[in-house]
């Protein structure tokens, strides 16, 4: 095995701690082997992927040492899951659809028409796609192709574009489809921000990393980036709505675009005449990343759910097999529908559960240190942090929704990291120390520094009367000096609450107009993000709202979950049925009325455990609109 240069082993305790993974999880379960492995067809013959000069560009051998056992130097679930995506070759999915796996970060999906193949992603580089095509053509005959799908606008989708077709194969009729907005996302990201990414993508993926124990051994998603020539080819064809119907070489396609999801320009597809569904990057074998460590514009956990709860409702009645562009296919109805229910459980609950905590006024590294997996999702596979993960997702989630500053205005204007540490420096010595020497600052004038050194000191020991002292009046100082009014008010107001206490929150933003202007689904949601989630891991409980006004609404709560929806083949059989206007359905979730004034009320009827609604609503919490700011 390739070992990185001065490379060290294991310590004992973090060899004990991977130990311990082992006796975690469910290592004896074989699935996604079985899976992974099903419908190969035999892989090239020569390992190495070269581009026109003779530079590698990929090796599909880097990763065979992943065939023997996990050492201490690895984690054993990512172990196992590196195995698993290093698998590389042709896999048969169903009659007529076929992938290339292990060629690349991504999965090229080959799908045979009447006259010739339908490529969908074809991968990063043009070197790797033209090697996925030529492995598909040994096997399944020099067809050719005629059309080309980009799934979304990352580049491990559409980069290999010009290794299975030219721009006089498109000159000639052939169709390029690919989601409303793609063209538009995939320059800007690749362009705007693109030497920052990649620099960053360098640490993502471990590209200095030789592949082996002590060094690389995957990226979750897959197992590294090919390095060869990216390419783009304009889309011919937009997809611009769900339920567009298209076919391109006899293949009839039903898409389901998911904008907002996984990329901004993104699409599911279903193909009615082969039972399939292609779920694009919308749900593949790990959580995914709200926010790539490589840098992105944050994901919208709370849309990703949905677009997964409707894609449950619309596909999956007529769907065997389940395949992405990532890892490996789902088979079986039953299997589907579990793993794209608890996949869409996934984010819902990072979703929900980081807005209730930071309703109740905790920051994101705080939520990131808290959140628990409900232990349903937690023992699932494909549920597990290979490439997101709990922690930075849920700082993400924080970020989407109230970005960089928490609140505190001692974090409004920080010094920059080199210049704090120097002074951190200067400052070690304890309490007394920190403050004898904050003083001087502030004497100096140094109300930044103040600031920003003596709020360790007040988060360390709130109760320490002389830090909240010299800490208000250096906030003071600071806003006496802004520009900004609200800088100045922020900083006047931490004054005031360090010398006075906390004064709450004067003004209620949830005033009875805005909740009467929220729609039904703004209003499900805003009961979802009030779950709490641990103590409602083991409730399973349904509700169904006939509205006499409007289309009937279920409410499910599970695996800490309240997702809402119209009637589906997915939905439980409800503990309770209401039949009542969507007068009296607001004025129950508002709480307006009981739920037992509710179920005596006129008008309203009742089928069912009427106490089932009260159970339900019992799991939501409050959230503190008195959280403290400038205190813990």
């Amino acid at each position: 095995m390739a070992r990185p240069t001065d490379s060290k082993p294991a310590h004992p305790a973090v060899a004990d701690a991977n130990r311990a993974v082992r006796q975690r999880f469910g290592f004896d379960d074989t699935q996604d082997l079985e899976d992974a492995r099903r419908g190969f067809m035999g892989t090239a013959k020569d390992p190495l992927v070269r581009d026109a000069a003779g530079r590698t560009v990929w090796d599909l051998g880097a990763y065979g040492f992943l065939e023997q056992e996990c050492p201490d130097t690895a984690n054993p679930s990512l172990w196992r899951q590196s195995g698993l995506c290093a698998d590389h070759g042709l896999f048969q999915v169903t009659a007529g659809v076929y992938q290339v796996r292990g060629f690349d970060l991504s999965n090229m999906t080959l799908v045979e028409g009447q006259r010739g193949v339908f490529v969908i992603d074809p991968l990063i580089s043009a070197e790797t796609a033209a090697a996925g095509l030529a492995l598909y053509r040994s096997h399944r005959g020099d067809r050719p192709v005629t059309g080309v799908l980009y799934t979304h606008s990352h580049v491990d989708h559409f980069g290999g574009v010009r290794g299975v077709l030219t721009d006089e194969d498109v000159a000639a009729g052939v169709p390029v489809l690919a989601p409303h907005g793609f063209l538009e996302h995939a320059v800007s990201e690749n362009v705007y921000a693109g030497t920052a990414m990649s620099r960053r993508a360098a640490y993502m993926y471990g590209a200095a990393l030789p592949p082996g124990e002590r060094g690389q051994v995957g990226a979750g998603l897959g197992q590294t980036t090919s390095t060869g020539t990216v390419g783009l080819i304009p889309p011919t064809v937009d997809i611009t709505r769900t339920g567009q119907t298209e076919t391109v070489d006899g293949i009839r396609m039903v898409f389901q675009l998911t904008p907002g999801t996984e990329a901004p320009a993104e699409l599911n597809i279903h193909f009615p005449e082969l039972r399939a569904l292609c779920m694009a990057e919308n749900a593949t074998h790990n959580l995914h990343n709200l926010l790539t460590l490589r840098g992105a514009v944050v994901r919208d956990p709370r849309v990703w759910a949905h677009y997964l709860s409707e894609a449950i409702d619309l596909f999956t009645a007529s769907a065997d097999v389940v395949f992405a562009s990532h890892h490996w296919p789902v088979w079986g109805s039953e299997q589907v529908r579990r793993f794209l229910s608890e996949q869409r459980d996934l984010y819902a609950y990072l979703h929900d559960q980081t807005l209730r905590m930071l309703n109740q006024g905790l920051t994101g590294p705080e939520i990131a240190e808290r959140m628990e997996m409900p232990p349903a999702l937690e023992r699932a596979w494909h549920t597990h942090g290979y490439y997101g993960s709990v922690s930075h997702n849920t700082k993400a989630i924080y970020q989407r929704y109230l970005g960089w500053f928490d609140g505190n205005p001692a974090h409004l204007w920080e010094h920059p990291p080199t210049d704090a540490a120097r002074r951190y420096v200067r400052f070690m010595g304890g309490a007394e120390a920190v403050l004898r020497q904050a003083r001087q600052s502030f004497d100096e004038g140094d109300f930044r520094w103040v600031v920003e050194v003596v709020n360790h000191v007040v988060f360390a020991d709130p109760d320490n009367a002389e830090a909240r002292s010299l800490q208000a009046d250096a906030l003071e100082q600071l806003g006496y000096g802004s520009e900004n009014g609200t800088w100045r008010n922020f900083f006047l107001m931490g004054a005031y609450e360090l010398r006075n206490g906390p004064v709450g929150t004067p003004v209620e933003t949830a005033a009875p107009d805005l909740l009467a202007a929220l729609t039904l689904d703004q209003l499900f949601d805003a009961l979802a993000i009030r779950v709490d989630g641990p103590n409602a891991w083991d409730a399973l409980i349904t509700v169904r709202w006939d509205l006499s006004d409007g289309p009937p609404v279920t409410q499910r709560l599970c695996n800490g979950v309240l997702t809402h929806g119209t009637e589906s083949a997915a939905a439980a059989e409800p503990d309770v049925i209401f039949t009542l206007t969507e007068a009296d359905l607001r004025a129950v979730l508002l709480g307006r009325i009981s739920p037992d004034e509710l179920a005596t009320k006129d008008g309203v009827r009742v089928s069912g455990d009427a106490g089932a609604l009260s159970a339900l609503l019992g799991h939501l919490g409050e959230p503190d609109p008195d959280f403290a700011i400038v205190t813990p």
